[in-house]
């Protein structure tokens, strides 16, 4: 069985689905042509919208094609700081 996923990737999983249906909804798209395109059931995109479920790459590609947007759009993110431990400080 899968060790449960950590919860800082719960939040970035969440975020994806959030700019997923920020993205399908400023396109105009309700979820329905938007699964059918995708080749994916309703209930999956209302799961991956919801950050509940782990999309694939090819799910992904065909979700930013049936919304008509770069996927780099829906998985950006945003610039985390790099916690103290984490920086290289040359010469120190």
């Amino acid at each position: 069985m899968p060790a449960p996923p950590q919860p800082d990737r719960l939040l970035r999983r969440r975020a994806i689905g959030e700019q997923i249906r920020a993205a399908r909804i400023h396109a105009g798209l309700s979820r329905q042509p938007v699964a059918e395109r995708s080749g994916i059931s309703l209930d999956n995109l209302g799961r991956i919208e919801r950050g509940q479920a782990s999309p694939t790459l090819d799910t992904l590609l065909g979700i930013a094609d049936a919304i008509g947007v770069p996927l780099a759009l829906l998985v950006q993110e945003e610039p985390r700081p790099a916690s103290t431990g984490d920086v290289h400080r040359p010469g120190r």
